[in-house]
């Protein structure tokens, strides 16, 4: 399990694209937290802490403390919204979370033994068709990451949706969509140059040697 990650905020009353710049200017970045019974809160962090927050994979996907000037909230990130030339951090939302009640976010995907693949050694490479899914589950059940196990995959095999080990108590939201959502993870797709290309190449020079 990743480090728990806690950040500090404080209320803001001041909103609109005026403040938020002025905001950014002196270090800081605004944020909205929302959902639940309460009505949604504007709030304000420190630019150094999300900068460091935002280096953790963890806090794209698992529950952030979020201490508003003494008042504790569970809340996980919702939506990021970065600079687009300088990729800093500009507003945040974060969603609460009760205990209770189930949670719908997104969770990266750990692709392992992807070197030692049967479909790599035979000449094909990895295609990433997606790096993270959609979960639905308990707050307390969020996983840190879904693994997906490349060692068997063959050259032209796929692995889906249906292929991956779910932790226990987390669905995928595609799936619970029905049949026709089982979605593509990844593949072994054969390159230019593989041994089946080689083969094919030599069958077919030999084949004009005879004639």
């Amino acid at each position: 399990m990743s480090e728990a990650i806690a950040l500090s905020a404080v209320a803001r009353k001041d909103v609109g694209k005026g403040a938020s710049r002025r905001l950014r200017r002196a270090e800081l970045v605004p944020a909205v937290i929302y959902g639940g019974e309460q009505e949604p809160a504007q709030i304000t962090l420190e630019a150094r802490a999300i900068r460091k927050a935002l280096e953790s994979e963890s806090f794209y996907s698992q529950i952030v403390t979020l201490d508003v000037e003494g008042a504790s909230q569970q809340v996980i990130l919702k939506d990021l919204q970065r600079h687009p030339a300088k990729d800093y951090a500009m507003h945040l939302d974060f969603l609460r979370v009760d205990a209770a009640h189930a949670v719908t976010t997104h969770i990266p995907l750990h692709f392992l033994n992807e070197d030692s693949c049967v479909g790599v050694k035979a000449g094909g490479a990895i295609t990433h068709a997606r790096v993270e899914v959609e979960v639905k589950c308990l707050p307390a059940d969020l996983p840190e990451f879904i693994e997906v196990d490349m060692a068997n995959v063959e050259l032209g095999g796929h692995i889906h949706l249906t292929d991956l080990t779910m932790p226990e108590g987390v669905e995928l939201v595609a799936l619970l969509q029905g049949e026709g959502h089982d979605l593509d993870v990844a593949s072994v797709q054969t390159t230019r140059g593989g041994k089946e290309e080689e083969a094919e190449e030599a069958a077919s020079e030999e084949e004009s040697g005879e004639e």
